[in-house]
């Protein structure tokens, strides 16, 4: 790097790599992936205010230079440029050096802005293939940042899975097409509370670390203390640390070169395998990126043999995330059973006993510390416990205190497995976030007409353009073969698709719901339509109610899985208020409908129709105020004898009942999906 560009980064200053305190799997993972960019990138999971982008952000000085073909807009490399790039072809074209990439993919980008755009306007009107680059051709050779990737709509995911997985960016409209090389680094940071990620982008990710705010009050304070000397003088900050920032770019350069040399024997790699199949991960991908990441290690050590510890430090990175057998399962891995099956394996012998860091990292390896849980955290204790309060918590399978003064009453059903659920959709042709759902205008999706566009087309009907245009072309003169057109004559197509919805679980968690056991199997069918909801990218929401009042356990949100989680955690007791329930149904999608009026709501009211807190008569009164909204009320009466309370409830919501026992009917799921085809 030159001074220039030194001090080009001293006057827009990021946050030093080598000044951020703590998070050294993190700052392992991105190192392994700028040692040896086929690792495949990095998924950051953490809270908020975790610095998980201020870290990914800092990566960007550390990394080696490209050579570039001068003025292609592509970054086609000048000793083996692309033969199909559009800026081609480049045969003797002079190179120049420039820092690598790291460019931002935001939340809401449209498709044309992530893959880049054609003209189709002068694509037709002058015969002129105009493409526009985006963002995956700025990325090319750089790295690709996506913040709270987990929100990324479907479309987009879509197109990243197919440039990742091909190496090449296509785009193609109505059969004028444009493709370039885009290889890139990509890196995603997420707050698992927001929700979870596909499981197939899941997968893309070569690595992944789960950060936490440390716990130890000198290391708080040490972060604390450096920030605001940032932010007081940045450029200032910034050159303190430029000493440490140019050794370890030094030292990544060194290590990427070295790549080539490291030789994994037979040894490590049965350990590989082993390992890979004991924690029982899907495919070979696991295995492929295990061994590329544990080379890296073994270069940025300067070792040229992989090891047992290089192994180790691959696999606590690479197979967390491609454990998980259920979408609620929390990623994670047991590191002493790691241990066990390394220790199972005979190891080559160290080609460096003198290493005096053996487990990498900028600050050197990590040390055994407590056992872990499978979320990566300190393992739960089996036996009572103190909760934050200090006040006492049950062993696992003991009932817990009850709330709304039913304590010592109060039971947590164990929920039976997860079924899958039928498909419950809004009536009506909707224009929410894209999704798998109910039936909604969306910018993808079948074609199903033609508009004139509002303003530049987005998306061209070529059949209507070519329509709104033939009866014209002799009063414009037309001569030859070729078609006048003009700007008037364009269509832009209209498509429909499918929208992911707020789903609001209302359930009645009162002590009738106890008897027989109705709440397990309750609480399995509800874990059935939270998995459906997963699937089809819905936001969920959770009102219970019990005892003398209703609450709403979990605000609107992307997150199935903290939905899961409460509900797994629900004690049922107490007394039946109905009302109350349906009150607090009413007044959450009151403020949702200011919040995102675009996504439809779709209520479900588990219940056995019973108030005994209050009337039934109130409780009607309460459901007049949802007449109007897609409900479907799942009624759970169970015996000989109904009184049919529930459905007499749905009836008055204009809603659709289904029992309990029906909700998981294989032929109701094959009936419903045939309908919504």
């Amino acid at each position: 790097m030159t001074r220039a560009e030194e001090a080009a980064k001293v006057r827009d200053p990021r946050y030093p790599f080598t000044a951020i305190v703590g998070s050294e799997d993190l700052k392992l993972a991105l190192i392994l992936n700028a040692v040896s960019p086929g690792v495949g990138g990095v998924l950051v999971r953490g809270e908020k205010g975790t610095a998980k982008s201020t870290i990914v952000r800092a990566l960007a000085a550390l990394l080696p230079p490209v050579e570039v073909v001068r003025g292609c807009r592509f970054s086609c490399d000048p000793a083996a440029p692309d033969p199909g790039c559009p800026d081609g072809p480049h045969e003797d074209a002079p190179g120049t050096v420039r820092p690598a990439r790291l460019v931002e993919l935001p939340v809401g980008a449209s498709e044309d802005r992530l893959a880049g755009s054609l003209d189709l306007e002068r694509a037709l009107t002058e015969g002129v293939k105009a493409f526009e680059p985006g963002l995956l051709a700025d990325a090319h050779r750089g790295v690709l940042y996506v913040d709270e990737v987990n929100l990324l709509h479907d479309h987009l995911v879509d197109l990243l899975l197919d440039a990742a997985a091909l190496g090449t960016c296509y785009v193609e409209r109505e059969g004028v097409s444009v493709r370039h090389a885009a290889r890139f680094l990509l890196v995603g940071t997420m707050n698992p509370e927001e929700g979870e990620l596909r499981p197939q982008l899941l997968d893309r990710f070569g690595l992944t670390v789960e950060v936490r705010a440390s716990r130890e009050v000198s290391q708080r304070a040490e972060v604390v203390r450096r920030r605001l000397a940032f932010e007081a003088d940045p450029a200032a900050f910034t050159a303190s640390w430029q000493a440490q920032e140019r050794e370890l770019a030094a030292r990544i350069a060194e290590a990427r070169a070295r790549v080539a040399e490291v030789t994994l024997p037979d040894s490590a790699l049965h350990s590989i395998a082993t390992v890979c199949a004991a924690f029982e991960v899907d495919g070979l991908r696991a295995d492929l990126v295990t061994a590329r990441a544990a080379i890296a290690h073994a270069a940025w050590r300067g070792g040229t043999t992989v090891t047992a510890e290089d192994v180790r430090e691959a696999a606590r990175l690479a197979l967390p995330h491609r454990r998980r057998r259920d979408p609620f399962d929390a990623p994670g891995l047991d590191e002493s059973k790691l241990d066990d099956l390394l220790d199972q394996t005979p190891e080559e012998p160290d080609d460096d006993p003198d290493d005096d860091n053996p487990g990498g990292g900028p600050e050197g390896g990590s040390e055994s510390g407590p056992e872990e849980g499978p979320d990566g955290g300190p393992a739960e204790p089996t036996t009572g416990s103190t909760n934050q309060e200090g006040a006492p918590t049950p062993p696992a399978g003991e009932p817990a205190p009850g709330q709304n003064g039913q304590a010592g009453r109060d039971q947590v059903a164990e929920a039976d497995p997860a079924r899958r659920a039928r498909l419950f959709t809004v009536p009506g042709l909707g224009a929410g976030a894209p999704g798998r759902r109910s039936r909604a205008a969306t910018p993808l999706g079948r074609v199903t007409g033609a508009r004139v566009p509002g303003g530049r087309p987005t998306s061209l009907h070529l059949r209507a353009t070519v329509e709104a245009a033939a009866p014209y072309q002799v009063e414009r003169g037309r001569s030859g073969p070729g078609l006048l057109l003009r700007r008037e004559d364009l269509r832009e197509a209209t498509r429909e698709g499918r929208e992911g919805n707020l789903v609001l679980f209302v359930v009645d968690a009162s002590g009738s719901m106890a008897a027989r056991k109705r709440m397990s199997a309750v609480k399995g069918a509800v874990l059935g339509l939270l998995l459906d909801a997963y699937q089809r990218r819905d936001k969920v929401g959770l009102v219970t109610f019990r005892g003398s009042r209703a609450d709403l356990v979990l605000p609107p949100t992307s997150s199935v899985e903290a939905g899961a989680a409460r509900l797994r955690e629900l004690p049922t007791g107490g007394r039946t208020p109905l009302a109350a329930g349906l009150l607090r149904a009413a007044e959450v999608l009151r403020v949702e409908r200011l919040r995102d009026p675009s996504r439809r709501p779709l209520l479900v009211v588990v219940t056995d129709g019973r108030a005994t807190s209050g009337t039934v008569e109130e409780a009607h009164k309460a459901a007049g105020l949802l007449a109007g909204v897609a409900t479907v009320v799942v009624d759970c009466e169970t015996g000989h004898i109904r009184l049919g309370l529930a459905a007499s409830l749905a009836r008055r919501m204009g809603a659709r009942a289904v029992r309990l026992d029906d909700l998981t009917d294989l032929a109701g799921v094959v009936r419903d999906r045939r309908a919504a085809a």
